[in-house]
């Protein structure tokens, strides 16, 4: 392989979804020369395709809304959802710094939030608020990358219409409404004709919103601070200083389209390359109930191999896989491709706490409360089915259901059934026995199952999983639907049934890290110069889910700490920063980020 001469900067980051952009531009701002290394031929990795929520109590946007939350309630929170997981230095560490990192970002970068004040945590255990923790990055113009849009992963296709993303919130409220809502309609026409431009005149949608609308903003602010932005660039090595077993971590050995590279970190390195969600192997060992590996389905970049971690053991970092769960679960429904090409895993985020629906096992049976988060839901589908089964489920609906709100990947009225139900995805019957059968469900099982559930829903309950009972449940329902916004019977036919299988949205094991996102051996010291930050390193919240936004907003939040931690290796106090230090410029480095 050919070779080019050395490359040198202060920090090498290698990944960049939110937690390695948030370490790059925060070393950046602080004048330090960074370089970002993204294997994959675009940039922003899992976060790219994310709902873009950061969970950070006490947020300055949350406190300038007048929302009041007592200085422990998040800490009681966590202490009651992560037991024996909690890591008190940790803890502190995203409560105290994680306001501090989003007044940072949006005072200094191009980074803008808007608020989730409305928005539950998934629990009701002390501590818990109905709102008042997440935020989301704002919406962003794509034209404003320039030509960095091209290097842009474009959000998951199969949770697009037609590549137009939707927001959650208020967007996706007027999408559902726009057949019963004048004003939604008008809305959703002028979504579709700015749409239409810009798939005319750039390709791609330029409104960009969720994970999308995050990366694109930090990679701008990585831009602006002349960070050389790199793709096509996989880490094959680190390097130690005077090669010696406990030297500092000094670069890595870069491949640059197809080019040998040593870049030199004086500063140190920081591995953000996305976990490990699709290295089977390591599946095997840390996923329980898929002993190959391969009864998984991820939904996170199949880029996502590794890298990081393997890169980290290398150099003596210990992997910490003695966690809750080792990845952040989610129900998915596999979309068919055209021939040759492998189905894509569909997340269902969304529907299932929606009024109509439920799930069921083979036996035909209901398992969980369907309004309960992604996480939970998986947990409880692998927990009640037998040793030896195929962890599965299936999502069960009526006409009514499948044409107000869709039913995953297959889309609501207007969008026609057919090619669905042609593709395999979607199963339809008549009636719930011929809907049984197709699915290999029990079908007396399946009839005594729906008759039990409609005798109480019509009425707005659900006694045997008390769908709709916590905020978090009627938050993800159907607010217009009374007297529960999570229960209704499924009484029309046809009758509809798409199939769950387990899948995450990222891995939670990892290189284990202290409280500045430094990486630690075996024995629980430092390996010098190097940082896990995002799904390299292991949860702060040791493998539990407590809310939405608990993976970006530490992902973000540990990148910034461990920006700081390198910039202070050159400044003792980063107190004296002011937002008038300028980047040191790195002309040695060709940079292929440049606009």
């Amino acid at each position: 392989m050919k070779r080019e001469p050395i490359l040198e900067c202060d920090v090498l980051v290698l990944g960049s979804g939110a937690a390695g952009l948030s370490a790059a531009v925060t070393a950046a701002t602080h004048g330090l020369r960074v370089v970002v290394a993204e294997k994959a031929e675009v940039f922003g990795g899992t976060s790219a395709w994310s709902g873009g929520w950061l969970w950070i109590p006490r947020n300055p946007l949350a406190t300038r809304a007048g929302i009041v939350e007592e200085s422990d309630a998040a800490r009681t929170y966590l202490r009651n959802e992560l037991g024996a997981h909690y890591d008190a230095a940790k803890v502190d560490a995203l409560l105290d710094q994680g306001p501090e990192m989003i007044e940072f970002f949006e005072r200094e970068t191009a980074v803008r939030f808007i608020d989730g004040n409305r928005i539950p945590d998934f629990h009701t255990t002390p501590g818990a608020m109905t709102g008042g923790r997440s935020v989301c990055a704002m919406p962003f113009d794509g034209r404003e990358l320039g030509a960095l849009i091209d290097r842009l992963r474009a959000p998951l296709d199969v949770v697009t219409l037609k590549g137009m993303a939707i927001a959650s919130g208020q967007d996706l409220a007027h999408f559902f409404n726009a057949t019963r809502s004048p004003r939604s309609a008008m809305y959703v026409l002028r979504r579709l004709a700015a749409f239409a431009r810009d798939k005319l005149r750039h390709g791609r949608s330029m409104h960009l919103v969720n994970g999308n609308a995050l990366v694109a903003r930090l990679l701008k602010s990585a831009h602006d601070r002349a960070v050389d932005l790199r793709t096509n660039a996989k880490a094959v090595a680190l390097l130690r200083d005077g090669d010696t077993a406990t030297g500092r971590i000094v670069g890595a050995r870069v491949e640059i389209d197809g080019v040998a590279h040593e870049v030199r970190a004086a500063r140190g390195v920081v591995l953000a390359c996305g976990g490990y969600p699709h290295d089977l192997a390591r599946r095997a060992q840390t996923f329980a109930y898929t002993p190959s590996g391969r009864e998984h389905w991820s939904a996170a970049p199949l880029t996502n191999t590794g890298d990081g971690i393997r890169l980290g053991e290398a150099v003596g970092a210990h992997f910490d896989a003695s966690l809750e769960t080792p990845a952040a679960w989610a129900p998915v429904s596999l979309v068919p491709r055209k021939r040759g090409e492998a189905a894509v895993a569909f997340p269902h985020l969304i529907e299932r706490a929606k009024p109509g629906v439920i799930a069921v096992t083979r036996a035909g049976r209901r398992f969980v409360n369907e309004a309960s988060s992604y996480h939970d839901f998986i947990n409880a589908l692998i927990g009640t089915t037998p040793a030896g089964e195929e962890v599965c489920a299936w999502l069960i609906c009526d006409h009514r259901f499948q044409r107000r709100y869709g039913l995953g990947f297959s889309k609501p009225f207007p969008f026609p059934t057919g090619p669905y139900r042609r593709s395999g995805y979607l199963q339809r019957a008549d009636s719930l026995a011929e809907l049984a059968v197709q699915c290999g469900i029990d079908p007396e099982g399946l009839q005594t199952t729906v008759t039990a559930y409609n005798s109480y829903a019509k009425d707005g309950f659900d006694p045997q999983f008390h769908k709709g009972s916590t905020p978090y449940n009627r938050v993800q329902g159907d607010a217009r639907h009374q007297p529960n916004p999570c229960n209704a019977p499924l009484e029309h036919g046809p009758f509809y049934a798409v199939k769950l299988l387990p899948g995450s949205l990222g891995t939670f094991a990892g290189l284990a890290t202290d409280a500045a996102a430094r990486v630690l051996d075996d024995a629980g010291q430092p390996v010098p110069g190097l940082y896990a930050v995002g799904n390299d390193s292991a949860s702060m919240m040791g493998g539990c889910y407590p809310s939405g936004g608990i993976t970006l907003g530490p992902a973000m939040t540990f990148g910034y700490l461990a920006g700081l931690s390198l910039a202070g290796a050159k400044q003792a106090d980063r107190a004296s920063y002011t937002a008038s230090a300028e980047p040191i410029p790195n002309p040695s480095i060709p940079s292929q980020g440049r606009i």
